[in-house]
């Protein structure tokens, strides 16, 4: 039953009150889609999902424009949208020289991207795991020193295209690794899709056990088997209170073939409002955001919430 295009709230126990949805569809959403967006509609698509009630937004990444063309014009957009009041915008930043760059614009919140397995560390950053965190570590330093609050992506998380399942603790081997180089939080990526609850709960449980608390855990799932929801739900019983999501369900990966988009933004919030769980996002203006930015892509959104809410309406 639905009211008003927003579900009934039947509230779950044991669930945090509040979550902070890290929506990444400016960013890891936009990344792999072929037709080039122009800065100034970039610039409005996180003017609209600040205006949707979304506090987090990550922005672009200071990567070369060689390997990712599409965020070739982070330098233009930064200044479009940095005025925005009460709004964090994170950016990636690869190496030294794209810190560099986005500290030089004013960012105060950067990200690094490191990989649990050596074969996407290979294919995504051209080195092996320990060089890749020999080359963060330095950066997150400098960041830290400027006063910058540092994210650290882990990906392949739970399973890896080349190498098949992840040990646990390979993955709490990255992660305590960041933690102790200073990252302030960290985003366990499913960057595969291939992760179930019950991996999900074994691998939260295992870092706490190495002294990484809950609170430092963002978690970032992919659909590809349709277990994003039921993965997020079982993070949020270990009380994860960080969920990475991109409007519309934008997104994948270009460096993993197999993977398919990111949890929907719209169908996360369905989800935590059902639950009585505070996001302060409002969905109706998410959903018209991501119809909006569908039409500029010229194809229609992989989220089921937009597709039913957007249909609605017709």
């Amino acid at each position: 039953m639905t009211v008003n295009g927003l579900p009934m709230v039947v509230p779950a126990s044991d669930l945090p009150e509040r979550v902070r949805i890290h929506e990444v569809g400016a960013r890891d959403g936009l990344q792999n889609e072929q037709r080039v967006v122009p800065a100034e509609i970039k610039a409005e698509f996180i003017r609209r999902l600040a205006d949707a009630g979304l506090t987090t937004i990550e922005a672009t990444s200071f990567v070369h424009p060689k390997w990712v063309p599409q965020l070739a014009d982070a330098e233009q957009l930064f200044p479009l949208i940095s005025d925005l009041p009460g709004v964090e915008l994170p950016v990636l930043v690869p190496n030294q020289r794209g810190l560099d760059r986005a500290l030089a614009l004013g960012a105060d919140r950067v990200a690094v991207f490191a990989s649990a397995t050596e074969s996407f560390a290979k294919a995504n950053l051209n080195r092996t795991v320990d060089e890749s965190l020999a080359v963060f570590a330095p950066v997150v330093r400098q960041a830290k020193d400027a006063g910058a609050h540092v994210r650290g992506y882990v990906s392949m998380c739970f399973g890896d295209p080349w190498e098949g399942a992840v040990p646990l603790h390979q993955v709490a081997r990255v992660c305590t690794a960041l933690r102790d180089m200073g990252c302030d939080e960290l985003s366990l990526g499913d960057t595969i899709g291939v992760a179930t609850p019950g991996h999900v709960l074994e691998l939260l449980s295992l870092l706490n056990e190495e002294r990484v608390p809950t609170n430092m855990i963002g978690v970032h799932f992919h659909d590809t088997y349709g277990q994003a929801l039921a993965n997020t739900y079982a993070a949020l019983e270990h009380g994860v209170t960080t969920v990475d999501a991109s409007a519309g369900g934008l997104g994948g990966c270009p460096y993993a073939k197999s993977a398919t988009g990111n949890l929907a933004t719209e169908d996360l919030v369905w989800m935590l409002h059902g639950l009585g769980i505070e996001t302060g996002v409002d969905l109706g203006r998410l959903t018209a955001t991501s119809v909006w930015m569908a039409a500029h892509l010229d194809r229609p959104s992989p989220s089921r919430t937009v597709r039913a809410l957007s249909h609605k309406d017709q």
